[in-house]
């Protein structure tokens, strides 16, 4: 069986011990462990500030484009990307240009992830236009619209709603053939599932239970129909349903750094029964798993989940 893909996601800055002058060398230092124990991403989230679920809006965050690049110059062979760029953010043009410097600075190696964005007090906070959900949907779909016109075409014009470029320049081109592959965050069926066929290479999932996961699969599915594409060219990528631990003395420790929420859908397990639960999902068409740094928090820990991609290999 071939080895499934594995992502290591940094939602997570607050590092107990580590001053702000350290922490991109912490970063730095989990995001090589991840390399070295045959991760196949890094991911870092793009908020300026810290979210529900992880912890206060007051703990630190990384601007995601600009940690990506000095990761970019550490790391040799993992890909690199966010799950996922707000599109209120960011001007798409800009964003494209940004994603094709991350390629060039990695040699290769950028993800170019992307969803609709949501979290309001940032946007408020930060003085980010906040538009209902419709019409940030609208304009995630300009978006992918300008970023496929500008990987693939010299001088691409497109007049939207929202967004519009005329003869734009994107030199120099991205190293990957066809830009880097568009990641799409998110299994809305009505709008998000629509996109993920007609532009994504790769589709991330929340966890949930396998019967509604495969019942999405089926919508992802009648939407490339609908656009004349082969389902098997979308990598679908899951948040892993489970929280790593060494052992069962573990537990309480993992319990204090992650929330009950996340728990809930990823309880703790040592290696052993951390595969037999994932298994089921690599056999129903998962490519691979992403795993936050609030449970894979230290070196050693990355390693074990190095160890748990082993066994399902």
């Amino acid at each position: 069986m071939k080895a499934p893909f594995f992502g290591y996601h940094m939602p997570n800055f607050s590092f107990r011990g580590v001053p702000p002058e350290g922490l991109f060398d912490h970063v730095a230092e989990l995001a090589l462990a991840a390399e070295g124990a045959g991760f196949d991403l890094v991911t870092v989230m793009d908020h300026f500030y810290q979210i529900r679920g992880v912890g206060p809006e007051t703990e630190p965050m990384l601007e995601g484009y600009v940690a990506l690049g000095a990761l970019a110059a550490r790391t040799s062979r993992i890909r690199l990307g966010t799950l996922v760029t707000g599109v209120t953010y960011r001007n798409p043009a800009l964003l494209v240009k940004e994603v094709t410097t991350l390629d060039l600075v990695s040699h290769g190696r950028a993800v170019f992830g992307i969803g609709a964005a949501w979290n309001e007090d940032e946007h408020v906070g930060l003085g980010f236009e906040f538009p209902p959900i419709g019409r940030r949907m609208d304009r995630l779909e300009e978006a992918l619209e300008i970023a496929r016109l500008m990987f693939n075409e010299e001088r691409p014009s497109f007049e939207g709603r929202f967004y519009r470029i005329s003869r734009a320049l994107n030199v120099p081109r991205p190293l990957q053939p066809g830009g880097p592959p568009i990641l799409i965050g998110g299994t809305g069926e009505k709008r998000t599932l629509r996109m993920v066929a007609k532009y994504a290479a790769m589709s991330h999932w929340f966890p949930a239970p396998l019967e509604e996961l495969k019942r999405k699969t089926g919508v992802l599915e009648g939407y490339c129909s609908e656009v004349g594409r082969d389902p098997s060219e979308i990598f679908k990528l899951l948040g892993a349903p489970v929280t790593l631990v060494d052992s069962e003395r573990d537990v309480e420790a993992i319990r204090e750094r992650v929330s009950p929420d996340r728990l809930a859908s990823a309880p703790p397990m040592t290696l052993e029964p951390a595969a037999e639960r994932l298994r089921p999902y690599l056999e129903a068409g998962f490519g691979g798993f992403t795993f936050g740094n609030t449970g894979l928090d230290t070196v050693e820990r990355v390693a074990l989940a190095g160890e748990l991609k082993k066994l399902l290999s």
